[in-house]
């Protein structure tokens, strides 16, 4: 009980009350107390993982590990099955969920006996609070905590939840609690979390020091820009003079130099400190520009080598240019 009060108290106070989601606090409060008691009125004596996703589900040599579970404690089995199948970013569709959701019972048959349609009722109600906690927690995580890549949890949330008001009905009666909810689905503020263009933008561009350094088209001033004339140039190769930092040839002979990889390897530390804060902070572009003296061998290289790398954060847009190269 004291846990389901927890989490209700999470949801109001660090959701709807963070987001701006007005509602008769009173009336909130009866409906909280009649979800509580059906919540409770089924079986809670078993293990509860609590915090069962996928994040927390390890594969390694085809064996399966599980990690992160300090928060278990005695429970129903209902609440792991909901969190692990509307885990919120995991996305999984209504199709693969059901067939899982069968899949789990057959395997239950084996140990316990049970009436399906009531663990089903149950397993609905258990959904609406799994998601209420998490959205507390993104509300926490994200408008009290100012740690911006929550919020872009809810909008995932937000369909789950949806998905539940059009295809669930619960046998208890949620008048304002189902209000609240038709808010936040519609909620255009919320639903904009996600959009492309709240992403962290970074744009890198190679130049040539002889034609100028690139202009800044985002209005916030420009970025890092790092000079790569310091390291060994293919240029001065002849096998090299026609190619550029996008051929293997020149990928490979630079990949290859200490100097090179010292310099990427703390060019890279340093764009990802900013990119951490930025994140946190909200913030749409950053800029970083790599030059060397024609922007043909050096520039693109550590250009192609660091778009590469930071294009695995799907929190980030990378887009690359190399001027020279596409004029």
């Amino acid at each position: 009980m004291q846990s389901i009060q927890w989490d209700l108290n999470y949801f109001k106070y660090y959701f709807l009350k963070l987001a701006g989601i007005s509602f008769d606090e009173e009336a909130l409060e009866n409906d909280f107390a009649v979800l509580q008691n059906y919540l409770l009125s089924c079986d809670t004596d078993y293990f509860l993982y609590r915090d069962f996703q996928s994040r927390n589900i390890m594969l390694s040599d085809d064996e399966v590990y599980f990690i992160d579970f300090q928060g278990g404690r005695k429970g129903a089995l209902q609440y792991d099955i909901a969190s692990l199948l509307y885990d919120a970013k995991a996305n999984i569709t209504p199709e693969t969920r059901q067939n899982l959701y069968d899949f789990y019972l057959n395997e239950l048959r084996k140990h316990i006996p049970f009436d399906e349609q009531d663990f089903t009722d149950h397993f609905h109600a258990y959904i609406y609070i799994r998601i209420m906690q998490a959205m507390g927690s993104y509300g926490y995580r994200g408008y009290f905590e100012k740690k911006v890549h929550f919020l872009k949890s809810i909008p995932f949330a937000l369909r789950n939840l949806e998905y539940l008001e059009n295809n669930v009905s619960l046998p208890i009666e949620l008048p304002t609690l189902h209000k609240v909810f038709k808010q936040l689905i519609h909620s255009t503020k919320l639903l904009a979390l996600n959009n492309e263009q709240k992403k962290l933008t970074v744009t890198i561009k190679s130049f040539s020091y002889k034609k100028g350094y690139p202009h800044d088209v985002s209005g916030n001033g420009g970025g890092f820009v790092f000079d790569c004339r310091a390291l060994p140039n293919p240029g001065r190769l002849q096998e090299f003079k026609s190619l550029t930092g996008m051929d293997k040839p020149v990928q490979d002979y630079l990949k290859n130099d200490e100097q090179v990889v010292f310099f990427l390897e703390n060019v890279e530390k340093i764009v990802r400190q900013s990119i951490d804060n930025y994140l946190q902070r909200g913030f749409t572009n950053l800029s970083v520009y790599f030059g060397c003296t024609g922007g043909q061998h050096r520039s693109v290289y550590s250009a192609e080598y660091l778009a590469k790398s930071l294009s695995q954060n799907t929190d980030l847009n990378v887009i690359i240019n190399h001027i020279e190269q596409n004029m």
